[in-house]
């Protein structure tokens, strides 16, 4: 049995410590940060068959990817029952799928196929035409064509490999809206822009670029996420001019400074904001190791004694050196970086550190857990 006691985090505060300022991002253009109010893409789902398997599809088990190919033979005039079926070369398989704003009849979007049976595997597997509804129930697309996996897998005997996820796909391009959507912009006397990232200096900082471009007062903060636009008389007819005009507009966003960590997978990620107070830090392990081995004991010869098991227990205890960083008040993120590899330390250890240096209230970010 391993146990593993990783860090010791000592932080001491310095109250009234002003933070260092950060070099302004550049510039990015609005319509990547913000977007028009009231318009949406649409999600579609659909229920479909993905064909042509390598008898890594459903099995027995699920009845209900027979029953849709019985229906569908059935279509095409021939008469089967769903459990004269052996389904190994089929899947079941949901389709779902994102359509734009203003994506019209015609148009093509992604679609992603994910099996919802038995499946092993939707390798070398083509999606059968498959309506796909929206939020109404009605018909808006339909998705068909060869699955893209991104992997692979192999099975011989007893041995398997596998790269990737091999039941989800997706089909590029593979589904055709055919409903037509009425996306014309009336006239509008107002209009609002939402930011994807709700922060009011980014929102003042993106009202002041507009305000520079079409005119003082012409747009003003609602609130941390929404930016309200008075349109100029000029452009009320023509919406989409006015937006074509304002969203090359370069902007500079605020970042809240944050720490993203993934327990799961060991992944850590510090905003470039992200700031330490005066703290010092100390990282160590120590492993126990225990291991028992079964030992038996043997009577002599011509004796009336019985044969018997003992277990034999060692014990093994290691600590490695620990190491003393001081980190100074107002420390950047390249010092934190230079520091914790000073360290020697890895990606989970960085967690232990970055979570007991919140505790201690020495780490001057957002600490967000996935």
């Amino acid at each position: 049995m391993n146990r593993t006691v990783g860090v010791l985090v000592l932080a001491l505060l310095c109250s009234g410590t002003t933070l260092a300022a950060q070099d302004t991002p550049a510039g990015v253009r609005l319509k990547d940060v913000a977007a028009l109010q009231g318009v949406a893409s649409m999600p579609v789902v659909g229920y479909g068959l993905v064909v042509g398997l390598n008898k890594s599809g459903d099995k027995r088990q699920t009845i209900f990817s027979a029953q849709t190919l019985a229906a569908m033979l059935m279509r095409f005039g021939v008469a089967v029952s769903p459990g004269e079926i052996k389904i190994e070369n089929v899947a079941a398989v949901l389709v779902t799928a994102e359509i734009g704003p203003y994506v019209q009849t015609g148009g093509k979007v992604d679609v992603t196929v994910s099996s919802i049976g038995d499946a092993r595997s939707l390798q070398g597997g083509t999606l059968l035409p498959t309506p796909l509804r929206g939020p109404d129930g009605s018909v808006v697309a339909a998705a068909q064509g060869p699955l893209s996996i991104g992997g692979f897998g192999a099975a011989g005997g007893e041995n398997s490999v596998a790269v990737n996820h091999l039941t989800v796909g997706r089909v590029p391009r593979g589904a055709l809206v055919q409903a037509k959507r009425d996306t014309t912009l009336p006239t509008l006397e107002a209009l609002n822009l939402v930011l994807y990232e709700p922060d009011f200096v980014s929102a003042r900082r993106v009202a002041n670029a507009i305000n520079t471009e079409l005119g003082a007062s012409t747009a003003s903060v609602l609130d941390a996420g929404t930016i309200h636009i008075q349109v100029p008389e000029a452009y009320r007819a023509i919406i989409p001019d006015l937006l074509a005009r304002l969203e090359p507009l370069p902007v500079t966003m605020d970042v809240v400074a944050r720490v993203v960590i993934n327990e799961r997978t060991g992944t850590v990620v510090l905003g470039g904001d992200v700031r330490i107070g005066p703290a010092a830090v100390a990282h160590g392990n120590l492993s126990v190791k225990i291991s028992t081995e079964q030992t038996v004991s043997q009577p002599g010869a011509f004796s009336q004694g019985q044969t018997t098991s003992a277990p034999k227990t060692d014990v093994s205890v290691q600590e490695g050196d620990a190491k003393l960083i001081q980190l100074p008040s107002g420390t950047t993120l390249a010092a934190v970086v230079q520091a914790l590899n000073a360290l020697g330390v890895t990606p989970r250890d960085i967690i232990s550190i970055m979570q007991a240096l919140k505790a201690a209230g020495a780490l001057r970010a957002e600490l967000v857990v996935l």
